[in-house]
């Protein structure tokens, strides 16, 4: 026996043989079993860029979180980093039930890392962060501030804090979907408010998937569950942690560039980035040579001796940079294959990381007669355009296997994003040096969200777990800060819905909405019974409970109240009509008017066009009828819309896909 479970399951989790499975199976009351399997692992600056530090506002009237929980099941945390100090922390709440693996002195938990556990390595086995990211990840959502020294070899300093900076911690260390799940009951039982998981498991299946088991737990109790889209973008369909009930998270780049400038011996300058920039470096121009596979077997010292070596950036930047060193190159540029999407790395030598159409650019010089380049190392840049972008390697929907509810739900940072590491990088470690990296990936943008939860959960308290996602999601932004819509950074095009979701989060609109779309608990199961993908025995796994859905009265997936609109036209179907209904959260005596932008091919009408509330929680229904213009669109393919709800005040906007068989 490794686990039992008790609050999303009742089961447990045991090694065991094939035949003693069989025998299992035969016994009354067992309904499935799902072999273990590896997880993937999925800030001085953005709570500024989100708008938090604005005085009265946000941060100030939520008192920066104080007495939620975050729970960051991850690869544990380094507890002695000063961004997790418990200094002008509150004492935990008196609702907490958890416990902490570090009890010896020196205490190790403390007024902001109130739990620690680790369930993985076996008995007694320890939360501490061997590998950074959950480190990285914990500090995002609520770690304490670290005042005007937090930097990445001398770049980007300022002060560090996380989302939600006066929250506590609940820290679970796991790395399989035994473990996890583990993890998801323990959170439950202690109490947590936010569960952030910046990892995931490719396999769709609701029922044999520990994230969407243990977060339907979790909602049922009141918690909020993030998770994070895969990193596997730009191509559409590669998208998971996808249960209506999570609020799945892309990632998007900011308007800070920590710039690292190629500037060719023709006289052409292309800007990337570098978290490295030497001091007394005085950007010589020198002879530039094309590798690509800049392998320790495949470089030349010959060739590379006294260069700019051109590497592909398709492995370890570290190590490729190491390679280059040890062939006697003096710089290297990386030639990126994420499109616009651009990265910080640690390098061990003068280096740029530059987007993939400059690599182009700088690879077709390299083919000159005695090519040279420079890098210009010009530090830290703020307001870089366009931004916020989805990012190249951000996860795209659609869902395949959820029935067509538009995932992601948002997109927030998560493209360098500076925060806690455990060890020294780059060059020259003295054991001295305060920790911190740039990290990318939606494992960075998940507990931006997870923070933001937590302040609306603490301004918001008789707020359901779905209305604080839909705040989130009706809120968030389509268009960037120049009020053109949001780029995605893999074609340097408008993103589609499938790659933002809602859009970006604004957390500041989110605390203060006017509208929200709630779901009860049981609508979920109603929509896994009417969504024809699970049968009563994979949806009783999902829910914990015995399931029959004839008699239960189902529901389309279209007619999950969720903040979003996702139909299927067809020649046999070509007119389908949705409900929705919203709650006002916001003032009374508030009439509010729809506007809407059609899916290219589509009519679309709304009744009524006017919703009036006349009090706080009042509801309203309207109706959302979809249908071909004229003749069917092409088979397979899809057109996205939006539709809002104004008043002099507030603006709730949902997005709508139409899909064409």
């Amino acid at each position: 026996m490794v686990y039992t479970y008790r609050e999303e399951i009742t089961g447990f989790a045991a090694w065991i043989t094939q035949s003693e499975l069989k025998t299992m199976e035969s016994v009354d009351g067992f309904l499935l079993a799902n072999k273990d399997r590896e997880l993937e692992i999925r800030t001085t600056y953005t709570p500024k860029l989100l708008g938090l530090e604005i005085d009265g506002g946000m941060w100030y009237e939520s008192f920066y979180g104080h007495d939620k929980i975050i729970a960051v099941i991850d690869t544990g945390v380094k507890p002695t980093h000063p961004s997790f100090s418990g200094q002008g922390m509150a004492p935990a709440p008196k609702k907490w039930n958890g416990t902490c693996y570090w009890t010896a002195a020196p205490p190790l938990c403390n007024n902001k890392i109130i739990g620690a556990k680790a369930f993985e390595g076996g008995h007694n086995a320890s939360p501490l962060d061997i590998e950074g990211h959950g480190t990285h990840t914990a500090s995002i959502a609520a770690g304490n501030f670290v005042y005007n020294v937090a930097e990445v070899l001398g770049n980007a300093r300022g002060t560090s804090s996380g989302i939600a900076a006066k929250a506590h911690l609940a820290i679970y260390k796991a790395s399989t979907d035994g473990s996890l799940l583990k993890a998801i009951d323990e959170a439950i039982r202690s109490k947590v408010d936010v569960i952030s998981m910046s990892l995931g498991d490719a396999l769709p299946n609701f029922d044999a998937n520990s994230i969407v088991i243990g977060s339907f737990a979790a909602v049922t109790k009141g918690i909020v569950p993030c998770a994070a889209a895969p990193n596997s973008g730009p191509y559409e369909g590669t998208i998971d942690n996808d249960a209506p009930w999570i609020i799945t998270i892309g990632a998007a780049s900011t308007d800070r560039r920590i710039k690292a400038t190629v500037k060719l011996g023709d006289g052409r300058e292309f800007d990337g980035e570098s978290a490295y920039h030497p001091s007394n470096y005085g950007s010589p121009e020198l002879p530039l040579v094309s590798v690509l596979r800049c392998f320790g077997d495949t470089l030349n010292d010959a060739e590379s001796k006294g260069k700019i070596v051109l590497c592909n950036a398709d492995g370890d930047a570290t190590q490729t940079g190491e390679n280059v060193l040890k062939a006697g190159g003096l710089a290297m540029i990386l030639l990126g294959d994420s499109g616009n999407t651009t990265f910080a790395h640690p390098h061990v030598l003068p280096a740029s990381y530059v987007t993939e159409y400059a690599g182009e650019q700088i690879l077709d010089y390299s083919s000159s007669i005695n090519p040279t380049a420079s890098i210009i190392f010009k530090g830290t840049q703020f307001n870089e355009r366009p931004s916020p972008a989805a990012a190249t390697f951000s996860g795209r929907g659609p869902s395949y296997f959820n029935g067509g509810i538009i995932k992601p739900d948002v997109i927030a940072p998560g493209v360098n994003i500076l925060a806690a590491w455990p060890f020294e990088i780059g060059l020259n470690h003295t054991g001295t040096h305060l920790t911190f990296s740039f990290q990318s990936g939606a494992s960075m943008a998940t507990p931006h969200v997870a923070g933001v939860a937590a302040l609306l959960m603490h301004n918001h308290p008789t707020w359901t777990a779905a209305e604080i996602k839909s705040s989130i999601m009706t809120t968030a932004h389509a268009v960037d800060a120049d009020d053109n819509p949001i780029e995605d950074q893999s074609v340097g095009k408008k993103a589609s819905v499938y790659a933002i979701g809602s859009g970006h989060i604004d957390p500041i609109a989110a605390n203060d909405p006017g509208l929200v779309y709630n779901i009860k608990t049981h609508d979920y199961i109603r929509y896994l019974c009417g969504s024809g993908l699970f049968d009563d025995k994979e949806v009783s796994a999902i829910v914990r409970g015995n399931i029959t859905c004839s008699t239960i009265r189902e529901l389309k997936v279209e007619e999950l109240n969720y903040p979003s609109i996702g139909v299927t036209l067809s020649a046999a179907s070509v007119m389908k009509t949705v409900r929705r209904t919203v709650t006002n959260v916001g003032d009374d005596d508030t009439t509010f008017t729809v506007d809407f932008d059609e899916p290219k091919g589509v009519n679309i009408i709304v009744t009524p066009v006017v919703l009036h509330f006349n009090k706080a929680r009042e509801e309203k229904s309207f109706d959302v009828t979809l249908s071909f213009k004229s003749v069917p669109m092409p088979a397979n393919e899809a057109s996205d819309g939006q539709l809002s709800w104004k008043s002099g005040k507030y603006l709730a906007r949902i997005p709508i896909v139409v899909t064409f068989a």
